[in-house]
């Protein structure tokens, strides 16, 4: 494992599309962790009709397979038909796949016990029309689970600033993004104005341990919408990326690893 004394690790380095790279690099590490906090407070039962949301490549629809077996059925749906290419290629379940908006589900009235979202409703233009349209294909009683990220970490705060110094502020923008519904008044507002009932906004703090900084950095970034901007600068400002980055990380290194703290916010609800 490579630590910040060895030679950096080039963004040149991880070749792929971000798809593929985020199934391959941030699903086992970020990804993994939100699925398994969201499936325990979701708790699936066998037999039940599970939609996930915002699914991306499906690591919560995958898991929701497993928990409802045979006799239940899950459903996975995002806008990005290559992030959905990557859910059908590492699927080994019978999960139905949608190419679809979150604000306009292809699906039926009442047609789902539970509606899942992890890490996806922040990025939603009109997080309102969704919140309804995942109560509409709700059946009565049925269950709600979504969840986000809470305020930006000292990890990804010193990330943002150095995108906005070496690439743009609108690049630095997309990260902000990842942790903009958080506020237990707004998630509450979203389900109650859904129509949606016995809500409950709760925080659980994850410490998850991460790769060595330079590779985490070109991990994350070639994983998301980041790779294309950070791609179009030159070797000398992604190196001056990477300088910055890294060293301001060295205080959340745990040996090699770089500890990552953080919170998922989990909101339930029924309908």
């Amino acid at each position: 494992m490579k630590t910040d004394s060895t030679p950096a690790v080039s963004f040149r380095h991880y070749g792929g599309k971000p798809p593929e790279n985020y199934e391959r690099y941030f699903v086992p590490t970020i990804g993994a962790a939100w699925a398994t906090a969201l499936l325990e407070v979701a708790g699936l039962s066998s037999g039940e009709r599970v939609l996930d949301v915002a699914c991306g490549t499906g690591i919560v629809t995958r898991r929701a397979s497993e928990l409802v077996g045979p006799e239940g059925f899950v459903a996975g749906l995002d806008v990005n038909p290559a992030m959905l290419a990557v859910a059908r290629s590492v699927s080994h379940t019978s999960i139905e796949w949608h190419e679809s908006s979150a604000e306009s589900i292809p699906c039926p009235d009442a047609s789902f016990d539970v509606v899942m979202c992890s890490l996806g409703l922040q990025f939603v233009p009109d997080r309102s029309a969704a919140m309804r349209e995942i109560r509409r294909v709700l059946a009565d009683g049925g269950r709600v689970a979504i969840g986000t990220v809470g305020a930006i970490p000292p990890v990804f705060e010193i990330l943002a600033q150095a995108l906005a110094r070496h690439v743009k502020p609108e690049v630095a923008a997309f990260v902000r993004q990842v942790f903009s519904l958080h506020d237990p008044r707004e998630l509450h507002a979203l389900a109650d104005g859904a129509g949606l009932r016995s809500v409950s906004v709760e925080s659980k703090a994850l410490r998850i341990m991460l790769p060595p900084p330079s590779e985490f950095l070109w991990q994350y970034v070639t994983s998301t919408p980041l790779a294309g901007p950070v791609g179009e600068i030159g070797d000398d400002e992604r190196a001056a990326l990477e300088r910055d980055v890294t060293t301001a990380w060295r205080s959340f290194l745990d040996g090699d690893a770089l500890r990552l703290d953080i919170d998922a916010v989990l909101t339930t609800a029924r309908k």
